[in-house]
């Protein structure tokens, strides 16, 4: 989502850490360039307008400190106020144990909402929650039963009815949910545009008749300023209590969550970040700064690999790099660790000072670890953990077997003997999957 606003702003801040002091001048071509950037990832322009006048203000004023960089400083000020503008903390649901609570889901046609509330509803479930789902969207065709299929994978009940009424639907389904001592409902409400007079009235309504503990706005990322311009719309129309990020693994350029939350001064709570059902994550403000600043994703880089990677197969792992035992079958099981970790491209933007030099190294693409595997499975198991005997008509063979080519085989079979010369200075640290990162880099 942001590799172009993450890219120019790299190409940025390696330019400001060369800087021996901060001057008018460099403030003024920095705060020039900041506005370009922005501009062009289609953020808000009044957005725009105040962040890089706050950098300003900051910047002018900055006292100097001698024992840190004035451009280290600079890209500080930077940082922090694109945490600020973000929402400067983290907020979760407000969620309480007494009674029900209602989470009211609304949006523009298109925006995600039915899956969302599946994800959400999978997130609540995760924190020891009942959740039950309202399927009130009976307009679109196929609402009803989409929202019934993606339910079932997680096992939450959908309630529905026959009544062709919206507001009758979600007043029934509270009734329900209260008798069942449900801790959460989850209203999957039709998609409307902003202009429908009606349709907006409609879940005013909806809004009134069960007094939602949370309100979320669903925008879909890749819409630009429109997601933006219907948040404002939502707003005026309900009270929006926060803000819910869909297709933020998208390609758009990202302009959509810079602004949002900053137009109308509520919290981004989720993002989505994968079609997947446990695809929702909390929102980081300061994470996702990182992020857009080229600095990485540590926390989210090690929430990645705990969901993947079992304690004691780590151990064993890291006993073998020690001993010099890392071989081909072992990084075949690295890789299928990586794969369960999702896209490659992602995963590498997460490693702080990273992204920018792959890029401009190499086109990450996630073939690339399926023509890794291709190779070493047409390997026998003697020559996965004996490398050295490999010879010319074996790496024939192996080339043939794969569909890959001998010069990739012998690219493979190098790096790999490189490779194992890093694992061994990587193998007193706990993460051995350190050393298939540095294959790939």
């Amino acid at each position: 989502m942001f590799d172009q606003i993450s890219d120019r702003f790299n190409s940025l801040l390696q330019d400001l850490r060369g800087l021996g002091k901060i001057t008018d001048k460099n403030i003024e071509d920095t705060s020039r360039e900041i506005r370009r950037i922005l501009l062009e990832a289609d953020v808000n322009i009044n957005v725009t307008k105040n962040f890089v006048q706050r950098v300003k203000d900051r910047s002018i004023g900055t006292k100097v400190i001698k024992s840190v960089k004035p451009g280290e400083q600079f890209i500080k000020i930077i940082h922090d106020e694109l945490v600020k503008l973000f929402g400067d903390h983290n907020s979760d649901l407000n969620i309480t144990n007494r009674n029900c609570n209602v989470l009211l889901l609304a949006g523009l046609q298109g925006s995600g909402k039915t899956t969302t509330s599946v994800k959400l509803a999978n997130k609540i479930i995760n924190q020891g929650k009942s959740v039950m789902l309202v399927a009130a969207d009976i307009y679109r065709p196929g609402a009803v039963k989409q929202l019934n299929v993606l339910a079932q994978k997680i096992n939450v009940p959908v309630f529905e009815s026959t009544a062709n009424d919206p507001i009758k639907i979600c007043t029934d389904a509270l009734e329900q949910a209260k008798e069942s001592k449900i801790d959460c409902l989850i209203l999957d409400t039709a998609g409307r545009l902003h202009v429908d007079g009606e349709m907006m009235l409609e879940i005013q309504q909806i809004s009134d008749s069960i007094s939602p503990k949370e309100t979320l706005f669903i925008a879909d990322g890749m819409t630009g300023q429109d997601a933006v311009n219907s948040a404002k719309a939502f707003n005026e129309a309900l009270e929006i209590t926060g803000i819910i990020l869909t297709k933020m693994d998208g390609d758009a350029r990202g302009g959509a969550a810079v602004s949002i939350s900053s137009v109308i001064n509520k919290p981004i709570k989720f993002i989505g970040i994968s079609e997947n059902i446990d695809g929702l994550t909390i929102f980081d403000p300061k994470r996702m700064a990182d992020r857009i600043l080229g600095l990485g994703d540590v926390v989210g880089l090690v929430q990645k690999a705990e969901k993947i990677v079992n304690e004691s197969e780590a151990k064993i792992m890291q006993e073998k790099i020690l001993k010099n035992q890392f071989n081909l079958e072992d990084f075949k099981d690295q890789l299928f660790q990586i794969q369960k970790m999702g896209n490659i491209n992602e995963i590498m933007n997460m490693i702080p000072g990273i992204p920018g030099k792959i890029k401009n190294k190499t086109n990450m693409d996630d073939r690339q670890i399926v023509w890794t595997e291709a190779i070493i499975n047409s390997m026998t198991v003697k020559e996965r953990k004996n490398p050295q005997i490999i010879n010319g008509s074996r790496r024939s063979r192996i080339a043939s077997g794969s569909g890959r080519s001998v010069r990739e085989v012998n690219q493979l079979l190098k790096q790999f003997t490189e490779m194992q010369k890093m694992m061994k200075k990587f193998g007193k640290m706990k993460t051995p999957k350190l050393g298939v990162r540095s294959f790939f880099g």
